[in-house]
C-alpha cells in the first residue's frame, strides 16, 4: 500500500501514523530533497541544508514534529521550528527565507487523533508523485545520512515565524477593510492567532469562535466542515460576513450577512471577476475541478473568463495553474489558490481578498455572490462496488440517457473513489427534484452493475 495519499502521509496518530514513521520519513526526504543543483552547491559551500518544521495545535503533533526534527536534524539538516502556524504560512516561509524544503504536521479537516505529514519542496511547493515514490523507495532501503560532529543539523526556534506571514497577508490586500464587522470560525485550529491577527490589523471588526485550541478539539463542531454556529454568530451579532477555516487554515468558506452559505465556486466567481477588472486574472482563466458547479461554468462564460477543468484535488489545480501560468484556481470545499501570492491554498489570503472586495465595491456579500446561480446538485456514494469498471456499457448508457434528459441545463459525473470501494454519482440540474431523480436512477444502476 503506498505511503502517500493525495495530500501527504495521514493516518491516526500512534496507530499507522508512529515517531518512528515520521522519524523515517524525515530521514528519507532528507536523502532525497538534499540532491538537486542548489542544494549540492550548498554542501560544497559547506553549508548545511535548511527545512521549516511546523504544525497545527492538535496534541500528537508534538511528538510526531519532535521526531521529524530530530530525523532531519541527524541527517545533517537545520530545522527551524515554526510551532503552531497554518499550512499556507509553511509554505510561504520556505519560500521567504529560501529554505531548502519543509514539514508540516497536520492533519487539515479530520479530527483530532488523526494526524499527517507534508512535505514542501523548495518555494513551498508540494511535491511531485515521482519525488514522494523516491522518498518512499528510500525508506524502504533504508538509506540515510548520518553526519557526525559539528555536521549534525541544529534545531532552533523560528521567532518571527507568525509575523512574517501577517506581514506577507497584509500587503497582499488591494483594499482595507475598515468599517465591516467579521466573523472568525478558526476550526480551534492553526489559524486561531493569525488569522485575527491580520484581519484586526487590515481594519475590520472581529468577533471570534473556535479560537481556543486546547489540543483536542481541533475541528470538533466548528471550522469550514461545520458551519451553524458560524451562521448562527453572524446573525446574532449583525456582521457582514463569516469566514471559516479548516484545522491548517487552507480552506475558507463563508456566510453572508443573513447565515447562507457562500461556498469556494462562490468565491472564486467573486475573486475571478474582481482580478478581471483590474488586470490580475491572467489570460482571464480560472482553474477547476470537475466537481465545481455547473453554475460556476454558466458565470465564467457570462463575464468573459474560461474556465479549465482538472480531476478532484488542490495537487491537480496547482498542477494545472504551474502549467499554463495561471492566477487564480480552487476547489468547491474552498481550497482557494492565489498564485501570486501563494503556492498552494491559503483561507486567510482568501478571506482577506474575499472580505476587501466588499469594501472596495461597498457591496454585500449577498450581492456579490449573486454573479453565480448555483445550480441544485446531488451527490450519491455507491458503497461497495467494483469502482473499476465505472465504463460498463449499461452505466455507460446509463449516464447517456440521462446528460440526454437534462441537455443543456445540467450534468453528469461518475467517478470512482481514490481511497475507498465506492463510485460517487454527481448529478446538477435546473431543479432540485430533476437531479435527485437523474442521480438516485443512476446510483441505482452502479449498484446493480457493478455488484461485488
Amino acid at each position: 500500500m503506498a505511503l502517500f495519499g493525495t495530500d501527504g502521509v495521514r493516518g491516526l496518530a500512534n496507530g499507522p501514523l508512529t515517531a518512528e514513521l515520521a522519524l523515517s520519513l524525515a530521514q528519507a526526504t532528507a536523502v532525497v530533497l538534499g540532491q538537486g543543483r542548489i542544494a549540492n552547491a550548498r554542501k560544497a559551500a559547506g553549508k548545511r541544508l535548511t527545512a521549516v518544521v511546523a504544525r497545527d495545535p492538535r496534541i500528537s503533533g508534538q511528538f510526531l514534529s519532535a521526531a521529524v526534527e530530530a530525523g532531519l536534524a541527524s541527517s545533517g539538516v537545520d530545522v527551524l521550528d515554526a510551532g503552531t502556524l497554518p499550512t499556507p504560512a509553511t509554505a510561504f516561509l520556505i519560500s521567504d527565507i529560501d529554505a531548502d524544503f519543509g514539514v508540516m504536521i497536520s492533519a487539515s479537516h479530520n479530527p483530532a487523533p488523526d494526524n499527517g505529514i507534508k512535505i514542501f519542496a523548495r518555494g513551498g511547493r508540494k511535491l511531485p508523485d515521482i519525488v514522494e515514490q523516491r522518498i518512499e523507495e528510500t525508506m524502504q532501503s533504508g538509506t540515510k545520512l548520518q553526519p557526525t560532529g559539528g555536521d549534525v543539523g541544529r534545531v532552533e526556534r523560528f521567532s518571527d515565524a507568525e509575523d512574517r506571514y501577517v506581514l506577507h497577508l497584509l500587503s497582499s490586500l488591494p483594499h482595507r477593510l475598515d468599517g465591516l464587522h467579521v466573523v472568525l470560525d478558526c476550526a480551534n485550529g492553526a489559524a486561531s492567532g493569525a488569522s485575527p491577527e491580520a484581519f484586526n490589523t487590515a481594519g475590520a471588526k472581529v468577533t471570534v469562535i473556535g479560537a481556543s485550541p486546547d489540543g483536542l478539539n481541533i475541528n470538533d463542531g466548528v471550522g469550514s466542515t461545520h458551519l451553524d454556529k458560524l451562521a448562527a454568530e453572524v446573525v446574532r451579532v449583525g456582521a457582514d460576513i463569516g469566514i471559516a477555516h479548516d484545522g491548517d487554515a487552507d480552506r475558507c468558506l463563508a456566510v453572508d450577512a443573513d447565515g447562507n452559505i457562500v461556498d469556494g465556486d462562490q468565491i472564486m466567481a467573486i475573486l475571478a471577476v474582481a482580478m478581471k477588472s483590474r488586470g490580475k486574472l491572467r489570460d482571464d482563466t480560472l482553474v477547476a475541478t470537475v466537481m465545481s458547479n455547473l453554475g460556476l461554468h454558466v458565470a465564467m462564460r457570462e463575464q468573459g473568463i474560461t474556465v479549465r477543468q482538472t480531476a478532484v484535488g488542490d495537487r491537480y489545480v496547482l498542477e494545472d495553474m504551474n502549467a499554463g501560468g495561471y492566477s487564480l484556481g480552487g476547489e468547491q470545499s474552498g481550497h482557494v489558490i492565489m498564485s501570486d501570492f501563494a503556492t498552494t491554498g491559503d483561507g486567510l489570503l482568501t478571506g482577506l481578498h474575499l472580505v476587501a472586495e466588499m469594501a472596495r465595491r461597498k457591496k454585500s456579500l449577498a450581492e456579490l455572490a449573486s454573479v453565480m446561480t448555483v445550480y441544485p446538485q446531488v451527490l450519491i456514494n455507491v458503497k461497495d462496488v467494483d469502482k473499476t469498471r465505472v465504463d460498463d456499457e449499461g452505466v455507460v448508457a446509463a449516464v447517456r440517457e440521462c446528460e440526454e434528459l437534462l441537455g443543456s441545463t445540467g450534468r453528469v459525473l461518475l467517478r470512482a473513489s481514490g481511497t475507498e470501494s465506492l463510485v460517487r454519482v454527481m448529478v446538477e440540474a435546473a431543479d432540485k427534484e430533476t437531479a435527485q431523480e437523474c442521480a438516485e436512477n443512476l446510483a441505482e444502476v452502479v449498484r446493480q452493475r457493478l455488484a461485488l
